[in-house]
């Protein structure tokens, strides 16, 4: 009998062997790649299998997210989820995308300003994927109120307040890429969303240097949310 069996490895469905081992035993060693490439094509051969994938991902991740030694495999897992994301075809998203954007709504209710920023990287990937059937149930509540929070952040930290100001007023240009890509647009025109988006792009543009800048200068601009509020 071999020493897997002994600690009952071997028994354990394939996708969660194929996803335990693209962590590998440090964090700072990153993803492991060739075995990431074997996620992806296992992924891709047996598409039923992305929602358990994706649940089982989500699953690991927030189980590390709680311990603050452990934030790097979060960052992995999240990397992973952005990979499979791009792999997937757009006939089998829709089994996967329910825990992708459960993931990022978990790293979005961390306290870490670092996994926000890094949750909405990961939303404006998935607001630029094509996806062939919409999904009309699918809500962006949560994701408008958080993203317009974020644009309001005033931490003492400037360049933290800055990056997460832009975190959000991207994530709010994403819900409404995606909304208006999957033909709910006049879901995202609704009074109660329109009153969270609208503010938040104006108190970036007001509140940003970017308008008080003398002549043609455009120092920073890249790290004004003022300037990324007025795109």
């Amino acid at each position: 009998m071999c020493l897997e069996c002994l600690t009952c490895s071997c028994f354990r469905p394939r996708y969660k062997r194929l996803v335990d081992n693209i962590f590998p035993q440090y964090p700072q060693e990153g993803l492991v790649k060739s075995n990431m490439e074997k996620l992806i094509f296992y992924s891709l051969s047996s598409p039923e299998k992305l929602d358990r994938i994706g649940d089982y991902l989500y699953l690991r991740a927030s189980r590390d997210i709680t311990r603050s030694s452990r934030i790097g495999f979060v960052v992995i897992a999240m990397e992973a989820m952005d990979q499979l994301l791009r792999a997937c075809h757009a006939q089998a998203l829709n089994l996967y995308v329910e825990s992708f954007l459960k993931m990022i709504q978990r790293l979005l209710e961390s306290s870490e300003a670092d996994l926000q920023i890094l949750a909405t990287q990961s939303f404006v990937i998935f607001a630029n994927i094509e996806e062939d059937t919409p999904s009309y149930h699918r809500r962006y509540e949560f994701f408008i109120s958080k993203f317009s929070s974020m644009c309001h952040n005033n931490g003492d930290d400037i360049p933290t307040r800055n990056m997460l100001r832009m975190s959000g007023i991207r994530g709010l240009q994403g819900v409404i890429r995606k909304t208006v890509a999957d033909d709910l647009v006049e879901n995202i025109w609704e009074a109660t969303h329109m009153a969270k988006i609208i503010p938040s792009l104006l108190f970036n543009m007001q509140d940003s240097s970017y308008h008080k800048r003398d002549g043609d200068s455009t120092d920073g601009i890249d790290q004004d949310p003022g300037a990324l509020a007025d795109e």
